[in-house]
């Protein structure tokens, strides 16, 4: 069993550095850690083998299991109320360290889902679920996407984080992997090649989900060597973007 620190400042040098990790993407990197919180998500952690360096817990909220070598830490409730990033405590915050996101020299799935300049934490962290739900191979972010470490990603993933890898990438370094993988690139938009989602045959595919509000950039556009369409009622234009990822992912997964 790990030795249990006890922490009632809120000027203690690991408080202030969760309240940095919280707040800024760079410290993150910096670091080379990120912060989560909640039991559930503290077990899936343990439970996929996770690198948790440091578990803060309320005395009533004390986990049955630490990994070896883990530093533990009691809180008050008050100072974990200060510190949770959830709107509810659990009682339960962890310290975890980044997986490398650098593109792997080769890529060895047959599917895998590119994320273009998605900005909202909770939508990547959505996707990313879904993409872990119906088999992808990975999840790769482009053009500034959101941090896949920040906590409401992480949560938003319920676990997702931990099992599915996620990798950052330049368009070009992407194109260049994809090609020597033999993988084409698909967008979801329309343009003059664009055919109807069900006319996929069940081939190796990565497949772009754009911006929120602005669909697919023009650099990332370039790269495709088709687009698809999602069949839908004809008063409707579009999907945001989780529910599009939903619809494409599953199209994937049944073939």
């Amino acid at each position: 069993m790990s030795h249990i620190e006890v922490i009632t400042s809120r000027t203690n040098p690991l408080v202030s550095q969760i309240r940095k990790l919280e707040k800024d993407r760079a410290y993150r990197r910096e670091t080379g850690l990120f912060l989560c919180d909640g039991v559930k998500l503290y077990e899936e952690a343990l439970r996929w083998g996770a690198d948790i360096q440091t578990v803060l817990f309320t005395p009533d909220r004390r986990p049955q299991q630490f990994p070896r070598g883990v530093r533990a830490v009691q809180v008050p409730e008050g100072l974990m109320s200060a510190l949770s990033p959830a709107k509810t405590p659990q009682g339960l915050l962890f310290l975890c360290r980044q997986p490398r996101t650098q593109l792997p020299g080769k890529l060895t799935g047959s599917r895998y889902l590119v994320l273009d300049g998605l900005q909202d934490p909770g939508n990547v962290g959505t996707i990313w679920r879904t993409a872990d739900a119906f088999g992808t191979d990975g999840l790769i972010l482009t053009r500034s996407c959101a941090d896949p470490w920040h906590s409401k990603t992480v949560r938003a993933t319920m676990g997702a984080a931990f099992r599915l890898p996620v990798w950052e990438s330049e368009p070009e370094m992407l194109a260049k992997a994809l090609n020597e993988a033999n993988i084409p690139l698909y967008g979801t938009c329309l343009r003059e090649d664009t055919v109807d989602l069900r006319s996929y045959d069940g081939g190796p595919a990565a497949v772009v989900i754009g911006n929120e509000g602005n669909g697919i950039s023009d650099e990332v556009l370039r790269l495709c060597c088709r687009t698809w369409k999602i069949p839908m009622e004809s008063k409707c234009e579009s999907l945001n973007a989780a529910a599009a990822a939903a619809v494409v992912l599953w199209e994937l997964y049944r073939r």
